[in-house]
């Protein structure tokens, strides 16, 4: 709880996830409106709703999961530089690369 208080452990990583899920749900619903407003939406895009519903189906969930990753390489780098410290303070030593 004392980590948790002083912001050593981070709860942002798991909220990460839900996010990409919560993109990914997002995704399949807009490209089921697309497929249902196919007769609304066809004069306004140059693709075909059917095309565009399949490419919001496999792009949309590859951007939000690119995005994700990289929000989470942000937290990874923060782990591995408090395992150094860590390793530091015990004082065992530091492979350099």
């Amino acid at each position: 709880m004392g980590d948790f208080l002083s912001f050593r452990k981070m709860i942002t990583p798991a909220v990460i996830q839900i996010f990409f899920w919560l993109g990914v749900v997002i995704c399949v619903i807009a490209a089921l409106g697309i497929l249902s407003n196919s007769n609304t939406l066809a004069a306004a895009s140059p693709l075909p709703p059917a095309l565009s519903a399949i490419l919001v189906l496999i792009i949309g969930p590859l951007i939000v999961r690119i995005y994700c990753e990289l929000l989470m390489v942000l937290f990874r780098i923060y782990e591995s530089l408090r395992a150094i410290e860590v390793g530091k303070a015990q004082g065992r030593s530091v492979p350099t690369v």
